[in-house]
């Protein structure tokens, strides 16, 4: 039987002068690449949205819950934040790359569906790094901006994943809030980091096609301490 061939729809400069991101269509089927690397593809979808079940999970009992995603990428995790926060949360997703805004609008707006619409949700272009300034600013912060804590796609994101960096993400986590973050690898001295950063620390694999299997990925669920009551 023919394999339908991949089609390009478009490309798009990460800002920064990092490169460039291509989206792939075949079928149905959605693809993003940097490179020789896809990132993402419209059938596998599990392990992002366990990074929101997860995150939620961790944060379910804080009212009017603050949700801050990092990476708007096909929309899997956020669609898995809407389906189970409650109606008076707020998700801010930031996205560097405003053409995958776009195409989210555009050629692939039939796989996000009505999430960009959804009174909660609130689109930044631009570096998710320029929302971390602030104290006490989200219950939880999700990270899917790269391929792990080494960035892939921009070496800028490594900044994000320094102590220096998870200081600052851990000052503007609320008490007792969460920090959660994808990649398909998993890292010791990334472990270290948060801790080193003041963060406890646990971590979870996950299938990239959920309950249907496919490969590992790994997501840090790293936790601010709650306030102790006197």
């Amino acid at each position: 039987m023919a394999v339908t061939p991949w089609t390009l729809l478009d490309t798009a400069s990460v800002p920064g002068g990092a490169g460039d991101l291509r989206l792939l269509q075949r079928g149905s089927e959605f693809s993003i690449m940097a490179g020789s690397t896809s990132l993402m593809n419209s059938r596998m979808s599990g392990s992002e949205e366990a990074l929101a079940s997860l995150s939620w999970a961790a944060i379910s009992s804080h009212s009017r819950p603050h949700m801050l995603i990092g990476g708007l990428g096909m929309g899997f995790t956020l669609r898995a934040a809407l389906t189970i926060l409650p109606e008076d949360a707020r998700i801010t997703v930031a996205e560097l790359v405003p053409a995958v805004v776009a195409w989210a609008r555009g050629p692939m707006a039939e796989v996000f569906g009505t999430s960009l619409a959804d009174p909660r949700v609130t689109i930044r272009e631009g570096d998710v790094g320029a929302l971390l300034a602030g104290d006490n600013l989200y219950d939880a912060i999700l990270l899917d901006v790269d391929n792990g804590p080494e960035g892939l796609t921009r070496d800028a994101n490594d900044r994000l994943y320094t102590v220096k960096g998870l200081r600052r993400t851990l000052a503007a986590l609320r008490a007792g809030g969460v920090l959660a973050v994808w990649s398909s690898h998993t890292s010791a001295p990334f472990t270290k980091r948060l801790v080193t950063a003041g963060f406890a620390v646990t971590e979870e694999r996950v299938r990239a096609r959920g309950a249907r299997g496919g490969e590992r990925h790994h997501i840090w669920l790293a936790r601010k301490p709650a306030v102790k009551k006197p």
